[in-house]
């Protein structure tokens, strides 16, 4: 008889997990996935395509309908759970239904984190996180509407893009001194805010925002230096936080995310975590692909293999037409580590490279990322570059070819 596994969240990491299990152990388990949102799961990483208007939103589910009956997944979507029972083994919905599990996984995401001023709740006040928001922006955002975007961050370049791209006149603006600070340098920054400059997107560094000004909705944001902008329409995208809530409220361990091990379990037996809302080491990974890394050793797990998850690389792709970006794991440099950079301002192509004894442990690549997977593959394999360091910046092609 099929053992009963509730997956919370119908997003991009419940998705994947039923993924691998259907791979690896069709039918070992009755699986029902519960979701708040109101659809089939879908690519959040489309969203500003969507709003840009070059993706149909119909087009970004994940898998179809029929894929999931196919597979004997019962999906309860547009219904929140309200709380777990971790000693009862049961699951409580908002509609009042509750499901018996014989283990849990927690894939819950995260919600966007909005910014602490006065004016923040205005109407006119939204954030990018999913499908309601950006059918939200797409409604308000005609052509000439005043758009401020807070947050210079993978999220708040993407929604700013697709605004533009959609018509609206769009200020960007960031508390830091650069675009992207946790994933670029100062050069491959100084060449993104080119770029995003260039796509007719104002962009305001060091701002920070004091209040957002209205009466019956926004109509400004003001910064502490004394300046304000006019604005229709405000998005906030300063950052995520793990939705971790019902996890607490069931006497489960959590600190900022979801706590567990490398095991993927939490301190509840038979209780497991992974995506956005899980701490692993002390880290909340908000991309995509340390999702899939999860799920993937997950599944492997609940089909009784000794494997583990020891942590992901941190790598970034930007999302907007036109603008190739990528960053993985220290791309910064630090002690003990030495930076080769290859750069062409006048072609918008820029790279470094960051390594320590002879292992690559970062890259930033600008303009040209045919390279980054393979760039990616090295820092995460850990395997020595000292015999082809010489060619290592000019990328595959050429080390392969004197390899030959």
């Amino acid at each position: 008889m099929s053992e009963p596994l509730v997956i919370i969240g119908n997003g991009m990491a419940g998705a994947r997990l039923c993924e691998e299990l259907s791979r690896r152990a069709l039918g070992r388990y009755a699986i029902a996935v519960v979701g708040q949102e109101p659809q089939l799961a879908y690519n959040r990483v489309l969203l500003s395509s969507v709003l840009a208007g070059e993706v149909p939103a119909n087009e970004i589910a994940l898998k179809s309908s029929g894929w999931w009956r196919d597979r004997g997944v019962t999906l309860c979507y547009g219904d929140a759970v309200t709380a777990v029972d971790v000693a009862t083994r049961m699951v409580t919905c908002a509609d009042g239904r509750t499901l018996e599990f014989a283990k849990l996984v927690f894939a819950t995401g995260s919600r966007p984190i909005r910014l602490p001023v006065t004016g923040a709740d205005l109407p006119g006040v939204v954030t990018f996180r999913d499908m309601a928001d950006v059918a939200t922006m797409s409604r308000a955002a005609g052509r000439g509407t005043r758009v401020v975007v807070i947050g210079g961050g993978l999220l708040g370049i993407e929604a700013a893009y697709g605004l533009a791209k959609a018509g609206a006149a769009v200020t960007l603006v960031h508390l830091m001194d650069r675009l992207m600070d946790r994933q670029l340098d100062r050069r491959a920054a100084a060449l993104l805010k080119r770029a995003v400059e260039a796509k007719g997107i104002a962009v305001m560094l060091e701002a920070a925002t004091a209040r957002l000004i209205g009466d019956d909705r926004v109509e400004a944001v003001e910064f502490k230096d004394g300046r304000t902008i006019a604005a229709d329409i405000v998005v906030v995208a300063v950052g995520i936080k793990p939705n971790a809530e019902i996890a607490a409220a069931a006497s489960i361990a959590v600190k900022r995310g979801i706590v567990i091990d490398d095991h993927l379990s939490t301190s509840a037996a038979d209780v497991f975590a992974i995506g956005e809302c899980a701490e692993h080491r002390g880290v909340c990974y908000g991309l995509v692909q340390p999702a899939n890394e999860q799920a993937s050793v997950l599944a492997e797990r609940l089909c009784g293999r000794e494997v583990r998850y020891d942590g992901s690389v941190n790598a970034t792709n930007l999302k907007v037409s036109g603008v190739h970006v990528f960053s993985a794991g220290d791309f910064l440099g630090g002690a003990g580590t030495e930076s080769v950079v290859l750069a062409d301002p006048a072609l918008g192509i820029y790279r470094k490279l960051v390594i320590a004894g002879d292992r690559l442990v970062g890259a930033v690549l600008y303009g040209d990322t045919v390279d980054a997977l393979w760039y990616l593959e090295l820092i995460r394999t850990g395997i020595p570059v000292e015999h082809f360091r010489e060619t290592l910046i000019f990328g595959r092609a050429l080390v392969e070819r004197q390899a030959a």
